[in-house]
């Protein structure tokens, strides 16, 4: 699951990690939340073809067959193994997939008896992570659209399933061309992508419990918790 993450990643180095032409300006973001405007990167029709861009899109993605999204869960998640056969994401997965720029995600660490402690999960030195997404646009009974995404998720390695299940599907730059090219390639041919292991190579911070409130939208979440275990030394993670 990933239900929290953050893009603190100037609009320049976003622009470079995603090899794009512009990005418009945003601040930095502590603490993204379901339902917020996301940045994300697809191919859009341009002129002479398609192109590669960044455009914002709801973060809950609502099926072009749905009816009235009030009626549906937010799906804010596709689960990896099943998401080119379930009918809310299978049209996307062929069709619209995409990439959302991230610097880390939160999760929350439940011991049994004891309160969920966050943590911050990120790549070392401040990177700009892909997060494999699907994106579709909603067209309301008024005639508006609503651009709309979810974030893919597989089982989390070993490392990392100390803190939770399931984490992000993270795709690397090498693959950032053949995961867009939904034309010419289906769901099977990226089938290699969708799982879960660059996450586990990152670093877990324990953070404040700030982060738990959507309200709080500023650098504090991310301070460290002193009071819980931290990852010791390169490259390792010791959460208990």
């Amino acid at each position: 699951m990933c239900g929290r993450f953050a893009l603190t990643a100037t609009p320049d180095a976003v622009r470079d990690a995603f090899d794009l032409d512009a990005v418009d300006p945003f601040p930095p973001r502590y603490n993204i939340a379901p339902t917020q405007p996301v940045l994300h990167v697809a191919l859009f029709p341009a002129r002479g073809g398609l192109r590669r861009e960044a455009r914002l899109g709801r973060w809950g993605l609502i099926p072009g067959w749905a009816k009235d999204p009030a009626h549906l869960p937010l799906l804010f998640n596709a689960r990896a193994e099943t998401a080119a056969e379930r009918q809310s994401f299978r049209g996307a997965m062929r069709h619209r997939r995409c990439l959302v720029p991230a610097t880390g995600f939160y999760e929350w660490r439940r011991a049994e008896g004891a309160k969920p402690e966050p943590f911050l999960v990120r790549p070392a030195g401040g990177a700009v992570a892909a997060f494999a997404g699907l994106h579709e646009t909603f067209l309301a009974s008024d005639g508006s659209e609503i651009d709309t995404l979810t974030i893919l998720t597989a089982p989390a390695g070993p490392r990392l399933s100390a803190i939770h299940a399931r984490a992000p599907v993270v795709v690397s730059p090498d693959a950032f061309e053949r995961w867009l090219d939904v034309g010419g390639r289906p769901p099977a041919a990226v089938a290699d992508l969708l799982h879960a292991g660059l996450t586990d190579a990152w670093e877990a911070l324990p953070v404040s419990t700030r982060v738990n409130a959507v309200a709080n939208m500023g650098p504090e979440v991310q301070e460290r918790a002193a009071a819980r275990p931290a990852p010791e030394g390169p490259g390792q993670l010791s959460l208990f």
